[in-house]
């Protein structure tokens, strides 16, 4: 059974979609989930950015936008360092201390140049508690080596093909690591 379960895939392909589903699924059966999402942000049908969401809270912050003024570039991007560090870490962080569930939407290229981000990752994965998660299709780096090499992890591969029916498996196995079953009360 594995405590920490990563979705990856090609960019587009609905890895969100389907941790998002799967986060609706849990709630339903009371579980609290808590950590961070990612999604993009359009203005006139035209991605400006990326907002930052503490599930728990729902306080939103940039990730990395096309008018950030400072911080490391990422294609027409800058990373905003100060809402990663502190909105994104600390999200995971409380999660891992006070969640059921912890969600990391998403270990990738952007979030890489913060530690302390990083840091929150290396904590929730060592907090014993299910980790449900994303990881860029083509990020490398030793944290994300460190969590595919681990035995308690599993890595899917989401694609068009099997996205409609992930997020139910992923309940499904995120359940039985809480020792439920989907049926069970």
């Amino acid at each position: 059974m594995s405590r920490l379960i990563f979705l990856t895939g090609r960019p587009g392909v609905g890895k969100t979609s389907v941790l998002l589903q799967a986060i609706e699924l849990l709630k339903a059966k009371g579980f609290r989930t808590g950590g961070m999402i990612s999604r993009e942000s359009r203005d006139q049908g035209v991605r400006i950015g990326f907002e930052i969401v503490d599930l728990e809270t729902g306080k939103k912050g940039w990730l990395a936008h096309i008018s950030q003024p400072t911080g490391p570039r990422v294609g027409k991007y800058r990373v905003n360092l100060g809402d990663l560090n502190t909105l994104g870490a600390g999200s995971i962080l409380r999660a891992a201390k006070e969640a059921d569930i912890v969600i990391i939407d998403e270990i990738g290229p952007m979030e890489l140049f913060s530690e302390a981000l990083k840091e929150a990752v290396a904590e929730a994965i060592s907090s014993g508690k299910p980790v449900l998660g994303t990881i860029h299709y083509w990020a490398r780096d030793p944290l994300i080596v460190a969590v595919k090499k681990r035995k308690d992890a599993k890595i899917i591969e989401v694609t068009r093909n099997n996205r409609d029916k992930l997020s139910k498996l992923v309940a499904q196995e995120i359940y039985e690591t809480l020792g439920k079953t989907v049926d069970s009360d």
